[in-house]
């Protein structure tokens, strides 16, 4: 299983960045990542400074969201929607997109997806699909 480090993790989407704005090809996961990076014009100016992107602390307690979560969440999130797993997300999130346009429903199950992961991490529990897709589900019924 790949698991890259917070390090490589943050080089990644800095080097995308590069790599698009440098008009070179983009590989791989890069082109499901650009699509996030592109919708947060936001994280262009710390996407550029790689030095800093790798220094940096996000904590809650600061109060600021973290780019490079945030950026990983839309990455995974591609990458459950192109093979519809867990089984279903792919005809929740199309009932997001009938209420709301689709960078608003893929933030409406980042939500999802956060709480999902800061559940597991604090009551050491696994991940349970059916939960997940519950509560998106419930996020496509609120307006």
């Amino acid at each position: 299983m790949f698991n890259p480090s917070r390090d490589q993790v943050r080089l990644f989407f800095c080097q995308t960045w590069k790599a698009y704005r440098a008009g070179q090809p983009l590989e791989g996961a890069q082109t499901l990542a650009l699509d996030a990076l592109l919708a947060h014009p936001e994280y262009h100016v710390l996407l550029e400074t790689p030095e800093e992107a790798l220094e940096r602390e996000w904590t809650p307690e600061g109060g600021r969201e973290n780019p490079f979560l945030h950026l990983s969440l839309h990455l995974a999130l591609e990458e459950q929607l192109s093979v519809d797993q867990p089984a279903g997300i792919r005809t929740a999130y199309e009932a997001l997109l009938r209420r709301c346009e689709p960078h608003e429903a893929k933030h409406r199950v980042l939500e999802c997806l956060a709480e999902m992961i800061w559940e597991i991490q604090r009551h050491q529990r696994p991940f349970d699909s059916e939960d997940y897709l519950e509560r998106i589900r419930r996020a496509a019924g609120k307006d």
